[in-house]
């Protein structure tokens, strides 16, 4: 799954990491001749590259971001009071991640390319909603459940070792996103969820 490069940063080893949007980061060292990525050993070079657009395998394999912060919660919904807008194909924000979480029954969960995948979610389970993944639910019977929504807590990327080019201040303008308003889940909501 493709994610745009917001900025880099070392990691412990002095491995150049690209962080991208959706609160992965991906190394991108230059171990010629294996590796040739001559463009990040310079500043120049790292600045470049902000805004283009990389493989994001921990994406692809639904995995939950580390430092995420869960910023919003959803009422319980029954079988009965489920909105359609989470019964129809919609997405999450750009770097908005979410959890489904089941009280009891089961639900019934459906992402979208690229992922393609379905999952069973009970009560013994949670079920991981990647950013901008077209997706739905489907009660199967008497269910009860919340989302949780969750986004890249302020130590995203490190501050320690981010690029001098490239500060948090910097990543908000180059993606059109103002300090003051955070990512939210506004392509969940629905007229019979309106208050989210």
């Amino acid at each position: 799954m493709k994610r745009t490069i917001i900025g880099f940063h070392l990691d412990e080893d002095g491995d150049w990491v690209a962080d991208l949007d959706c609160a992965h980061g991906r190394h991108v060292r230059h171990r010629p001749p294996f590796v040739n990525r001559s463009w990040v050993v310079s500043e120049a070079g790292r600045e470049a590259m902000l805004g283009t657009a990389l493989d994001c395998v921990r994406c692809d394999r639904m995995e939950w971001p580390e430092g995420c912060v869960a910023w919003h919660r959803t009422p319980e919904f029954d079988e009965t009071t489920v909105p359609s807008g989470l019964t129809s194909e919609h997405a999450t924000k750009r770097g908005v991640w979410a959890r489904i979480h089941v009280i009891r029954g089961v639900l019934r969960y459906h992402a979208g390319p690229p992922l393609d995948r379905s999952f069973r979610v009970d009560p013994a389970s949670s079920a991981v909603i990647v950013p901008e993944v077209r997706h739905r639910v489907e009660p199967e019977g008497p269910v009860r459940f919340f989302i949780e929504f969750s986004r890249a807590g302020p130590d995203h990327p490190p501050r320690s070792a981010r690029s001098p080019s490239m500060g948090r201040a910097d990543a908000r303008a180059r993606r059109n996103v103002p300090s003051s308003s955070p990512p939210g889940p506004a392509s969940h909501r629905s007229p019979a969820a309106s208050r989210w």
